[in-house]
Order: C-alpha cells, then structure tokens, then sequence
C-alpha cells in the first residue's frame, strides 16, 4: 500500500526531532524497574527490582566503569599511550573492557582464578589481557597483584582503582540514585544492595540522605568464607577505602545457600535470571520487607544469571562445577 502524502510528511516531523543516537556509552544507564511483590505476603509492602543487568555490558558495574574512565579522560590521567590495569572480580573488569574497546584502549585485567569461566571468556571477547591470581586469595590476591604490575611500571598503565576511585560512588550518585526516584516517584522508603566495593551503597547513602532523607539504605554482607562472587565480607577482606558503615541504616548478613536459592525463585517463579549476589540481595530485602507493615522498598539486582551458568548455582547437585 502506498503511503499517503499525509503519512509522508507526518514521518518526516517526526524525524526531524528524534536526538542523535548515541555511541554504546551513551546506553549505560536508565535500567528497567520490575515489581516483585509475589515474594512477599504482605498486601502493605512493595518490594520492586532495578534490573542492571539491562547495562550494555551486562551489570551495574558499566556505570561506575564509564565515569572511572571518562573523569580520567578528562583530568589527563588516561591517554591512549597507557593501558588500564584493573584488578577485579569479573563484572567491573567487563565494563572497563566494552568501554576500553569502544574508545580504542589496551586493556589488562587481574581476576581470581576462581570466577566463572563465562567472565574470563566475556573479557577475551573484548580483547582485554587476562592475568589470573591464586583462586584461593579471592578478590584480595587480585588486588595485590594488580598493584604489583603498577608498581613495576607505573607509566605504562592508569588504573582506575574501583575500591578508592570517588567516581565510583558518584556514578550511583548522580545515576542510579536519580532515577530510582523518578522510576518511584519519590515513593520509596528503603534500597537494599549486595556489598562488593560499596560504591553502590555509598553512592545511593549520600543521595539519599541530600535528596530523600527518610529513605534507609541496608547493606547486604555475605558470610565468612563466602562463595558469593562480587560481594565481600568486610571482616575478612580488604575493606574498600571509600567504604563508610557509618552511612548505612543496617547491615543484614546473607549465606550462600540463602542467596543461591533465591536466585533460583526468582528464575522460576519470576522470570528474573540473575546471579547470586542478586539472590543475597532479595533475601536482604525481604529481611526488611518482614519489618514494614507498609512502603517500598527498592532492591538492586546487579547482573544476569548467564555469567554463572558454569557454575553449581542453578543446578541442584554438580559434583565438577566450581562454586
């Protein structure tokens, strides 16, 4: 059927004010909220899902990633004569390798040996280097070794440093903590997140406590020992130094088994295939939700389950899956 001039002309005042689309950084951010409700009993209690597996890279970490590199741009610290170094437990190091690739930097990344072979197999995609530290030190070893590499050489690399870097709590900060509130409508009563570098945490704390005071902000914690990758325990880890506990309303403390099998309810009662610190994040919250007799509350799910499909979380018993 042939279009009418009418048709024609109304497209074509359409086009003229559609904004120029951005590159792939200009899609980090403005993640979809879901409501979960169905995992409450309780009428007076929401209980809604940011979903930041939606991020181009596939995880909250692309926000922090972006503004880490671009304040770096910025003040001269980066260049492209020098390659980002970045110790990281596999989520971070994805972001910083998609937005390394899509700038045009050489990436080196330090990771635990420890972390699903679908995040190894994510970074060599993006061409980053992959240097791998003793599984058994986790995320710390991780750390120490990228830090030996710098000092080493410190003129060949710029490491953004994700546990010090005040951008990245500022990413959340002038992000995330702005749209939850217009995804809300400024109804909101308490966030719940997974504590790994805190910048999340930290970010929404100070956004909250500037622009919606009432708002209680719970860190989730793993336990000792955990095998929850992306997440840590501050007594037992290197403590991140722009962490502050004195920010947080509370601090809930979550097990594997809690947080691997509410990542499994959520696939199959919800549709919502996330990781495991996502699962250590619901059960959180549902924690505080048991607290309220009426409000919202705002979870953060930081990826998606495909990460971890190598590994025993979504299977009932694998004797050769790493935890």
């Amino acid at each position: 059927m042939a279009l009418s001039e009418a048709s024609i002309s109304t497209a074509l005042r359409c086009a003229e004010n559609i904004s120029v689309i951005p590159p792939l950084t200009g899609a980090v951010g403005n993640t979809p909220m879901v409501d979960i409700s169905a995992l409450l009993n309780k009428p007076g209690v929401r209980l809604l899902a940011k979903l930041e597996g939606s991020n181009p890279g596939g995880s909250v970490k692309d926000r922090p990633a972006l503004y880490m590199i671009e304040k770096a741009e910025e003040s001269g610290e980066l260049t492209h004569d020098k390659i980002i170094l970045e110790p990281t437990s596999g989520n971070t190091g994805i972001a910083i390798a998609m937005i390394g690739a899509a700038k045009g930097y050489r990436v080196k990344l330090v990771m635990p040996g420890c972390v699903s072979t679908e995040r190894r197999g994510i970074l060599e995609a993006y061409g980053a280097e992959v240097v791998l530290s003793p599984g058994c030190q986790m995320t710390d070893g991780a750390i120490r070794l990228a830090h030996k590499i710098l000092a080493e050489e410190p003129d060949k690399y710029y490491m953004p440093n994700q546990y010090s870097n005040p951008n990245n709590p500022l990413s959340h900060y002038e992000t995330t903590g702005p749209e939850i509130l217009t995804q809300t409508a400024g109804e909101i009563d308490a966030f719940v997140a997974g504590m790994g570098t805190s910048g999340t945490l930290m970010g929404l704390s100070r956004f909250f406590a500037d622009h919606a005071p009432h708002v209680q902000v719970v860190g989730v914690e793993p336990g000792l020992g955990h095998k929850i990758q992306g997440l840590k325990n501050m007594h037992e880890a290197i403590v991140p130094a722009i962490y502050d506990e004195k920010l947080l309303a509370a601090k809930l403390l979550v097990l594997d088994d809690e947080a691997y099998e509410m990542s499994r309810r959520l696939a199959l009662e919800l549709g919502i295939f996330v990781g495991m610190s996502s699962g250590a994040a619901v059960a959180g919250a549902l924690r505080v939700a048991n607290d309220m007799e009426q409000g919202t509350i705002v979870v953060l799910l930081p990826d998606r389950g495909d990460r971890y499909l190598s590994t025993n979380l979504f299977r009932s018993s694998c004797a050769e899956c790493p935890p």
